[in-house]
């Protein structure tokens, strides 16, 4: 029993695991002297050819309709908008407080889903969001050194095109196929962000063989993530596995003291415990 419950855990395991990874190896691309566009465009394409490739081999039960492969196209815009401002607070600022400044974003989904009628928020799922955003405030409070504002707008942006993702993709394709729906959103993200490389005459890539093997982690790591987040999805639903997805802070703070050296201090730590447990009782509350 035990080890079919840890092989039905083991996809969101491995799912927030490899976004944490692939957060750190893109700052150290960085470090290396490549630049965001440079790395999600690459990242994107990636990405696009590991989703035709598992289409092909598991085609979906049902496609989409032209209302719905429209919409899912025009996520795409707001998918690029979201992993491109992923990437830049990642550059300008820690990692640890840039994932967590990231993380609001199902703290402004629940809110945002209130607000627009598709659900209700209860008042422990409100109390533990107030919480979570003190959480936040006091681990960014207590950087050592001075943050980039950039960096924190960066990643608050990232987090409301990921709030409008979730809610128009809620609103407007309700029982369709969450792969097809990322397959159409990542084709035209990725057309896009290939596109601004090309029109920018901006191309980037990191130096040296440490440089190139971070640049391609990065991106083969969150097409995993993304594989993996899908399959944890179809064994443990949607909202155990939303809850799993709070690992990644904490892999990525692991190993960004681990692997880059970037210092927390104990009042940080208490702020990033306070909201990554904040978030898991927000959630729980919905």
């Amino acid at each position: 029993m035990n080890s079919l419950r840890l092989s039905a855990l083991l996809p969101g395991l491995v799912a927030a695991v490899s976004f944490g990874i692939s957060n750190v190896l893109g700052k150290l691309a960085f470090l290396a002297g490549a630049d965001v566009l440079s790395l999600v465009a690459f990242r994107g394409v990636v990405g696009i050819g590991f989703l035709f490739l598992w289409l092909r081999l598991a085609p979906p039960a049902l496609p989409h309709s032209p209302r719905a492969r429209l919409i899912a196209l025009g996520l795409g815009l707001l998918f690029a908008g979201n992993v491109y401002g992923v990437y830049q607070a990642i550059q300008l600022i820690p990692v640890p407080v840039a994932v967590l400044a990231y993380f609001v974003y199902p703290l402004l989904t629940g809110i945002g889903a209130t607000l627009t009628g598709l659900e209700r928020l209860t008042w422990r799922a409100a109390a533990a969001a107030l919480v979570a955003f003190a959480g936040l405030a006091l681990m960014i409070g207590a950087q050592p050194g001075e943050l980039a504002p950039a960096g924190l707008a960066w990643a608050f942006g990232a987090a409301c095109c990921r709030t409008a993702m979730l809610l128009i993709t809620r609103a407007t394709l309700a029982g369709t196929e969450a792969r097809v729906t990322t397959w159409y959103s990542m084709l035209s993200s990725g057309v896009v962000l290939v596109g601004a490389c090309l029109v920018l005459q901006d191309w980037t890539p990191p130096l040296g063989a440490f440089g190139w093997a971070a640049f391609v982690g990065a991106s083969v790591t969150t097409t995993i993530a993304i594989l993996a987040l899908f399959a944890s999805a179809g064994r443990i639903g949607p909202f155990r596995t939303a809850l799993m997805m709070n690992l990644e802070p904490v892999v990525s703070s692991v190993l960004s003291i681990t692997l880059l050296g970037e210092s927390i201090g104990p009042l940080q730590l208490l702020g990033a415990a306070i909201m990554i447990a904040a978030l898991f009782a927000f959630q729980l509350g919905r």
